[in-house]
């Protein structure tokens, strides 16, 4: 029986480093990808820095251009979006 724990014990120890690396490189993506998302953001804020309609739109196609290059997830629009009529 202590063998059975002892080895049961020993297996648990081996594979949580490697669980914890898995883990580890999934969050590195992440923040990679997070990282990049924000320079996109920064660029297209750099390019159009008005608050305008306008140049709202224009940084949201910029940023969104951006994002589809680096394979990232879209974001919300900034500018304004019409309302639909009822």
């Amino acid at each position: 029986m202590d063998r059975v724990v002892g080895l049961t014990g020993l297996l648990i120890a081996l594979a949580l480093p490697i669980a914890a690396f898995a883990m580890t490189l999934n969050g590195q993506s992440e923040m990679r990808n997070w990282a990049m998302s924000d320079k996109c953001v920064a660029a297209a804020q750099k390019q159009f820095p008005d608050y305008t309609a306008d140049s709202l739109a224009k940084r949201d196609a910029a940023l969104q251009q951006c994002l589809t290059a680096h394979n990232l997830p879209p974001r919300a629009p900034l500018a304004p979006q019409p309302s639909p009529q009822q």
